[in-house]
């Protein structure tokens, strides 16, 4: 049996933080943790708002000063653009694909992500983590392209860092074989794979911003730590 625990807290001087642990009831072992960030946005002038005062102290008591996922500032990530190495056009939101404000819901933008991740990385590898960037709404009429291209040098780097046997200075220009010859192919294939992604609407008066992301993938385990 599982257990999700959420909870509040504050993020900064105008913003919210939402997190959560999904683990194991009889275990405690935790399968996954997220945390979110919220901010108050004026509906007129599209542009981020000061919490009022009183809304902060309205809500404040119910915050708890805990962290799902500690780490440093997320790094930027980067907009990709029409030379993005994998790319899905004309995608078009369901009616069940709408929220309550008739705007996409967030697990639509993870699945129109994940469709342009390569057949052979699916295959091989799984989801490990993943970061949203929010930039504006997507509607129902709304077409959507999805761009992703793989961090072809950072995979590398991060995968021979274990050994530091072989500098590798220009992305895959080494030879299988020399990788295998250096006790290398095994750490090569367990480091992680990063992937940058965006999601844009397609128009006649160009193209806009709906999220920006980055998905981690690791190897798949050949078991799964459930209890029995």
């Amino acid at each position: 049996m599982m257990e999700i625990d959420t909870w509040v807290g504050a993020s900064g001087k105008n913003g919210m933080r939402r997190d959560w642990l999904v683990r194991s009831q009889a275990t405690g072992h935790v399968f996954a943790r997220a945390t979110s960030t919220w901010v108050m946005m004026n509906q007129q002038t599209r542009r981020l708002s000061k919490m009022p005062e009183e809304v902060r102290a309205e809500i404040s008591p119910w915050f708890i000063e805990k962290q799902a996922i500690h780490e440093d500032s997320p790094e930027k990530i980067i907009k990709l653009d029409s030379k993005a190495r994998y790319m899905n056009s004309n995608l078009k939101p369901k009616r069940s694909d709408l929220d309550m404000n008739h705007h996409v819901n967030n697990v639509k933008y993870v699945r129109w992500m994940l469709e342009t991740i390569p057949d052979e990385i699916l295959d091989s590898r799984q989801l490990s983590s993943i970061i949203l960037e929010y930039r504006k709404e997507c509607g129902s009429s709304d077409k959507v392209q999805s761009l992703c291209h793989p961090d072809d040098d950072g995979i590398l780097k991060d995968g021979l860092k274990q050994t530091n046997e072989v500098n590798l200075l220009n992305g895959f220009s080494l030879a299988s074989e020399i990788l295998e010859n250096n006790g290398l192919m095994d750490s090569f294939e367990k480091a992680p794979l990063w992937y940058t992604h965006l999601l844009q609407t397609q128009g006649e008066r160009g193209s806009e911003e709906i999220v920006r992301g980055r998905t981690e993938w690791k190897k798949k385990m050949s078991t799964l730590p459930f209890s029995s």
